[in-house]
């Protein structure tokens, strides 16, 4: 069972999982029009779970799942390996 993380919304377990099934690198563009929310805000999501260490960028533009994030969707992390101290 998965973590609750009080900072995650539905979307930015949509763009982990999403990442994980497809086994790719995408944009914010990509995974948007694939899970139906907004480019801006999976951009800000993705950088929000970037600074939590579940997603890496790959280049300018794209993202990739990391180690963590994997765990994490495999209920196998704890949810303080992921805090984030910054507010939104």
């Amino acid at each position: 069972m998965r973590p609750r993380v009080d900072w995650m919304t539905q979307a930015d377990e949509r763009v982990l999982e999403f990442l994980h099934e497809k086994d790719i690198i995408a944009s914010p563009s990509v995974i948007a029009a694939n899970i139906d929310y907004t480019q801006e805000y999976i951009s800000r999501r993705c950088r929000k779970l970037t600074d939590a260490g579940l997603l890496q960028r790959a280049d300018a533009s794209n993202y990739r799942l990391t180690d963590l994030g994997e765990r994490f969707l495999a209920g196998e992390a704890d949810a303080d390996d992921f805090t984030l101290d910054k507010p939104d």
